[in-house]
């Protein structure tokens, strides 16, 4: 089935949630309003939905392959690459310094979820990329960044993320690749990465892999790790390429899905070493690599909305065309159309619901990293920054946890068919279930949210985020509309749990580790819940505000009636999560080990 961008939603959320017009108003946006905003998202939809979209079905059925150390990926995938970096897409949001367009997040998140949308095979190594610039751009010296920054925003080359080994997946402590210091100043990489997405391939003329390792005699453990550039092939002096490095390819994985993008097994230094490059300083490697990890797991998170998006637009297709019984209300005397049929238009609606809900959720999410980084008012800067960093595991972790949740439903919808390959609404399902592992598990992110963003500051940035919900409510309690009640009646009890589970949280990870952690999943599912129903709150709000004023009738009764129905039927949750989260830890670590 054809993709066709849900413009209308992603710019309804960048103009009345995310603020695009006051982010506008920021130092060096002044040219990113909401007109900018439209232009952009319209000629990144085109080439969506002409080149990249066509192209994930053959990806699915034709992935990737390797040979002698080569990669040769889908046919199309090259030429498709190379339409995306003449057209600009991988600089969009990188600084005009290095040859992007510096246009807000905000801007850049929307078209990062069109083209994972048409195809999260291709897209993943634009994501890639991305995640390399920015640490470079945070950690880099004035010469790697000369040497690899232009050349990796224009997408002539593309970068890779190395962390994962045999031994080390999410304990990088147990990272072994070594890095041997050399009279020059360079370094002597060795070692074995696994999971190196877009490790190999021929899209581009140079892969720029940023590696940690470990510089001899450094101290055990994630304090003795550092970031170094490894580049497939050496850069002269003049900007041109040189020799290969020994840094080389000896396999790639098999997958469930996202079957076209190569995930490789590297190999550094089997034929004397590979040269690299030191990122900042000795040692402080995991820091900068955190960097990119966070640039990426928004960016996976995105990737759920986009998957999610593909999905829920097949299903409606196949439901308004599939004929199968009469509707239960007899009001066609005939077998109809399955969307007819009650609980095929519940499962849609929670398909919808939780896509509209997450991309809202993200969209402001995108917003405060504008305002972080470019508000004049150094208070205002820090009050997004915390709000932002909050956000992250729930884009991450909320927004890839409900498409799967979104994509089992397209299935479903399907029936027997939907089993079938040749229907497309099986490869939504496959690809979906990696966006719950890379960049960091479910679990990691529930970690993060626990130990980082609640109980450090003793939950502080959360009942702040909480004040604001409550606001919210306040402008539903000034309205008489039968959804603002229902909504208001679901946020406001959604809210309370919320705050609950933050207080537990933050009053009992030193005492009682074993109990928060074990609803720490949970707690990131509650608060990810009531984040993307607040926003579907807002949504409301404005969707009623501009019917009133006779904006795009339809649209906007859709907007507030999926509002509605996020709040009665996924928003309903939030109270039940809160109760095993409080009171539920015994019950997960009672059982003894041995009874398993």
């Amino acid at each position: 089935m054809a993709y066709k961008a849900p413009l209308k939603d992603m710019l309804f959320d960048i103009r009345h949630l995310a603020g695009i017009d006051e982010i506008a108003k920021m130092p060096g946006f002044e040219e990113a309003g909401f007109e900018t905003a439209q232009a952009v998202l319209e000629e990144c939809a085109k080439f969506n939905e002409g080149v990249v979209a066509p192209l994930n079905v053959e990806g699915d059925r034709n992935p990737s392959t390797w040979k002698d150390g080569k990669v040769t990926t889908t046919p199309g995938f090259k030429e498709a690459f190379k339409q995306y970096a003449q057209g600009g897409w991988q600089g969009l949001q990188h600084p005009v310094d290095f040859g992007g367009q510096g246009l807000p997040k905000t801007i850049g998140a929307a078209c990062g979820e069109m083209l994972n949308s048409a195809n999260m095979s291709f897209a993943l190594c634009p994501l890639l990329t991305d995640g390399a610039i920015e640490a470079l751009l945070t950690a880099g010296s004035d010469d790697l960044k000369a040497t690899y920054l232009e050349n990796l925003v224009s997408g002539k080359w593309t970068g890779t993320m190395n962390l994962t080994e045999p031994q080390a997946g999410s304990d990088l402590a147990l990272v072994r690749t070594r890095a041997e210091p050399q009279p020059d100043g360079t370094y002597k990489v060795f070692g074995t990465k696994i999971f190196i997405t877009y490790g190999e391939h021929d899209m581009a003329e140079n892969i720029v892999h940023l590696v940690l390792a470990r510089v001899t005699g450094a101290p055990e453990g994630v304090k003795g790790i550092s970031l170094f550039v490894v580049p497939k092939f050496m850069v002269n002096k003049d900007g041109s390429l040189g020799a290969r490095n020994d840094a080389h390819c000896v396999s790639i994985e098999h997958k469930l899905g996202i079957k076209a993008s190569p995930t490789a097994v590297l190999q550094f230094g089997d034929h004397g070493g590979a040269a690299g490059f030191l990122v900042g300083q000795e040692n402080r490697g995991l820091e900068y690599m955190f960097i990119m990890m966070n640039a990426a797991r928004y960016a996976v998170g995105m990737q759920g909305v986009a998957i999610a998006e593909r999905s829920y637009q097949q299903a409606v297709a196949y439901a308004k065309d599939r004929v199968q019984s009469r509707p239960v209300d007899g009001s066609i005397n005939a077998s109809a159309p399955i969307i007819h049929h009650p609980d095929v238009k519940r499962m849609l609606m929670t398909m919808r619901a939780y896509t509209e809900g997450c991309r809202a959720m993200a969209a402001v999410a995108a917003s405060a990293y504008d305002a972080a980084h470019h508000h004049p008012d150094g208070e205002v800067r820090k009050q997004n920054q915390a709000f932002y960093e909050f956000m992250v595991p729930l884009v991450k972790g909320y927004s890839t946890e409900m498409s799967l949740e979104v994509t089992s439903l397209g299935v479903q919808v399907h029936g027997g068919m939907g089993f079938i390959e040749e229907t497309g609404a099986a490869q939504y399902y496959r690809d979906a279930k990696i966006l719950t592992i890379y960049e960091g598990t479910t679990a990691i992110q529930a970690n993060d949210l626990v130990g980082r963003k609640t109980a450090r500051d003793g939950g502080q940035a959360a009942k702040a985020i909480a004040a604001q919900i409550a606001r919210t409510e306040a402008e539903l309690g000034k309205r008489d509309s039968v959804a603002a009640r229902a909504v208001l009646k679901r946020l406001t009890a959604a809210r309370q749990a919320f705050v609950d589970a933050v207080e537990f949280v933050a009053g009992n990870t030193k005492a009682s580790p074993n109990a928060v952690f074990a609803g720490s999943v949970p707690y990131l599912m509650l608060a990810g819940n009531v984040m993307a129903g607040w926003q579907l709150a807002r949504s409301l709000i404005a969707a009623e505000d501009l019917l009133g004023k006779g904006e795009d009738k339809q649209f906007m009764q859709a907007k507030i009636a999926t509002a509605r129905f996020y709040a009665e039927h996924i928003l309903a949750k939030a109270p039940g999560i809160r109760d095993s989260i409080v009171e539920g830890a015994e019950s997960v670590t009672g059982l003894a080990i041995e009874s398993f």
